[in-house]
C-alpha cells in the first residue's frame, strides 16, 4: 500500500489528461479485452465528471493485474454513442499502484447535457458509457429522476434489479453503501466468492474486480453518473471509525486492512483525486482518509449532500456482551446512548452539513446517508428497544441535525438511505419521545439489491409502535426511484420477485408523494 502522501500524488496524475505522442498509446499490445470490468462515470457537477475503467488481464482473469508498468490509455468524450460529434479526447495513465485504474477527470462540459465516452487501448475500445453533467447552479431544471440502492452481496442473488433499472431513464444514480462484501462462504449461496475473507489490498482489488463482471452491474454503471458513499461492509462488518466490527479474522491490524479496503475502494469507484486530499482537519495520523461527504447542486431544484457515517463515527454503545459491532440496546440501561459528545458523522462532517444547510440551494434538500434516520422502537408495547449501530444509537448526533434542519428553515428535506435491507418510509420528527412533535422532513430507506433480509411477522405491531412510519417492508429486494419537479417528489419502490433467479421479472412495490412545501408522505 501507498502512503497518503504517495497514493494523493499518483490519483492526481492519473486523473490528469496526458498530451502524449500516438506512439504512446497505439503501439501497446493488447492480447484480450483490457475493459472486462467496464466503465462507469460519477462526481458530476454542471461542467465536469469522472470517467472510470480498470485494465485487467484475460476474459476469465478479472483479478489479474496488467503488470509493473504504467499503461497509457485513450479516452474519447462525444456527444453521440457513433463519436461522429466528439467533444474532448486524451491520454491518461493507469499506473500498477493503483491497480491499473484509470480516473479521467472531464473539465469544461457544458451544464445540463447527456455524453457519451469510451476509452481505447491498442486495438481494443471499451463498452460505450453515457454520462451526463447537472444543471448549473441557479439555473432552473424541471426534473431529476434520482434512482437510489445499496446492499448488492454477491453470494445472495443475481442483480437483476439493475437490469430493470435501466429503463427508469434515470439521470443520476445514489448509491448508499456495501458495495462489496468482505466476507464469503454464505450458506444458501446462489454463486460463490472465492477467496475467504478480504483482508490486505489483493484481497480487497479481487472481492471488487469479481463484483464488476456482473454484466447488469457493468451496464448500470454505463447507463448514468453515480453518486457514491460506503457502509460498513467495504471494510468490516458493523466497524465504526477506527474501532473494528466483527465477522473477521482475529489479530489482524485493523487500521492496515481500513487503509488497504479505503485504497481499493478509490480505485474501483468513479471518484476524484480530491477524495483523498480533502481532509485537512482530520486528525488521523499516518492514516489515509478517503473524503466522501459532498455537496452537489442540481440547478435551482435540488441540493444534494452525500454523508458519511462509518469513517468518523463513535463505537457502538453498550453492545451485548462487551464485543465490538452492533446489537439491540434498552437506552434505559445504557447512558452513553444520549450522551452528547457522541457522533455518528464525526465533528468535522457536522459542521460542514451544517454550513451546507445554512447556505440553502435547492428547492429540494436530499440528504443521502447509509441507513434508516427515524427512530425505530423494535419492543411491542411498553419499553423501547433500538439498534445501537445507526441513528439510534446516536441520538444527541441525530437531534443536532434535526436542530439544524429547523434553525436555517431548510427547504423540503428529504432522507435517503440504505443499510437494513428493508424499505422504510416516513417522517422525519424533531423529537422521537414525542408524538405530537414537529415534522421537519421525510424519509425513504431503501431494500438492497440482494442481501437477504427478514419477513413482516409482527410489522403491523411494528409500525404502530413507530407511528412517524407510514410503511415498511422487509420481504422484497429492489430499489427506489425518486422524481423531483418544482411541485412534488415522487418515489417508487421497485421490486424483483425472486433475486435467485437472473430473469427475474419487477414490480411496483408502493408509491409515495411529497408535495412542495409540506412534510408529508402520501402514499398513492
Amino acid at each position: 500500500m501507498l502512503d497518503r502522501r504517495q497514493l494523493l500524488g499518483w490519483a492526481a496524475s492519473s486523473a490528469s489528461t496526458l498530451w502524449l505522442p500516438r506512439s504512446a498509446w497505439s503501439q501497446t499490445r493488447v492480447d484480450s479485452n483490457p475493459f472486462v470490468l467496464g466503465v462507469a462515470s460519477g462526481s458530476p457537477t454542471h461542467d465536469s465528471v469522472v470517467l472510470w475503467t480498470r485494465l485487467v488481464q484475460g476474459h476469465s482473469q478479472a483479478q489479474a493485474s496488467w503488470g509493473a508498468e504504467p499503461v497509457t490509455v485513450r479516452w474519447e468524450v462525444a456527444h453521440d454513442a457513433q463519436f461522429r460529434r466528439p467533444v474532448q479526447s486524451g491520454q491518461a495513465q493507469a499506473l500498477p499502484s493503483l491497480a491499473h485504474s484509470v480516473h479521467v477527470e472531464v473539465q469544461g462540459l457544458e451544464p445540463d447535457r447527456w455524453y457519451h465516452y469510451r476509452f481505447m487501448l491498442g486495438g481494443a475500445i471499451s463498452t460505450v458509457g453515457r454520462t451526463r453533467t447537472f444543471p448549473a447552479p441557479g439555473a432552473a431544471a424541471n426534473r431529476l429522476r434520482l434512482g437510489y440502492a445499496s446492499c448488492q452481496h454477491w453470494e445472495h442473488g443475481y442483480y437483476s434489479a439493475y437490469r430493470h433499472m435501466l429503463g427508469e431513464q434515470l439521470d443520476a444514480l445514489m448509491f448508499l453503501g456495501d458495495y462489496i462484501y468482505e466476507y464469503a462462504g454464505s450458506s444458501k449461496a446462489v454463486r460463490s466468492a472465492s477467496g475467504g475473507t478480504a483482508v490486505s489490498l489483493d484481497d480487497y482489488r479481487a472481492r471488487y474486480a469479481l463484483y464488476k463482471t456482473d454484466s447488469h452491474l457493468q451496464a448500470m454503471h454505463a447507463a448514468c453518473p453515480w453518486l457514491l458513499t460506503w457502509d460498513d461492509h467495504e471494510v468490516q462488518n458493523d466497524y465504526a471509525g477506527e474501532a473494528p466490527g466483527n465477522r473477521g479474522p482475529e489479530g489482524i491490524d485493523f487500521m492496515a486492512r481500513r487503509t488497504a479496503a479505503y485504497q481499493a475502494y478509490y480505485e474501483h469507484m468513479p471518484l476524484r483525486a480530491a477524495a483523498l486530499g480533502r481532509a485537512l482537519n482530520a486528525v488521523w495520523g499516518a492514516h489515509r482518509e478517503l473524503r466522501l461527504y459532498d455537496r452537489v447542486p442540481f440547478g435551482r431544484l435540488a441540493t444534494l449532500h452525500l454523508l458519511d457515517d462509518r469513517q468518523y463515527r463513535d463505537p457502538q454503545a453498550c453492545t451485548k456482551g462487551g464485543g465490538p459491532g452492533s446489537s439491540t440496546v434498552n437506552p434505559a440501561h445504557c447512558a452513553a446512548l444520549a450522551d452528547p459528545r457522541r457522533t455518528l458523522l464525526g465533528t468535522a462532517q457536522e459542521r460542514w452539513l451544517d454550513q451546507s444547510l445554512a447556505t440553502g440551494g435547492g428547492q429540494w434538500t436530499v440528504l443521502g446517508q447509509q441507513t434508516v434516520f427515524g427512530q425505530r422502537d423494535f419492543k411491542p408495547g411498553d419499553g423501547v428497544s433500538v439498534s445501537n449501530d445507526g441513528w439510534d444509537g446516536y441520538g444527541a448526533a441525530r437531534t443536532r441535525v434535526t436542530e439544524a434542519l429547523q434553525r436555517h428553515q431548510v427547504s423540503n428535506p428529504v432522507f435517503l438511505g440504505g443499510d437494513v435491507h428493508s424499505n422504510w418510509v416516513g417522517h422525519v420528527k424533531a423529537d422521537y419521545a414525542r408524538r405530537d412533535s414537529a415534522v421537519v422532513g421525510v424519509e425513504f430507506c431503501g431494500t438492497s439489491i440482494t442481501s437477504r433480509g427478514g419477513t413482516n411477522e409482527g410489522m403491523a405491531d411494528t409500525l404502530e409502535d413507530n407511528p412517524h412510519f407510514v410503511f415498511a417492508d422487509r420481504e422484497r429486494r429492489g430499489y427506489g426511484v425518486a422524481e423531483f419537479t418544482p411541485k412534488q417528489l415522487s418515489v417508487t419502490l421497485r421490486v424483483v420477485d425472486d433475486v435467485t433467479r437472473a430473469d427475474a421479472d419487477v414490480q411496483t412495490l408502493a408509491a409515495f408523494t411529497v408535495e412542495q412545501g409540506r412534510a408529508e408522505v402520501h402514499q398513492a
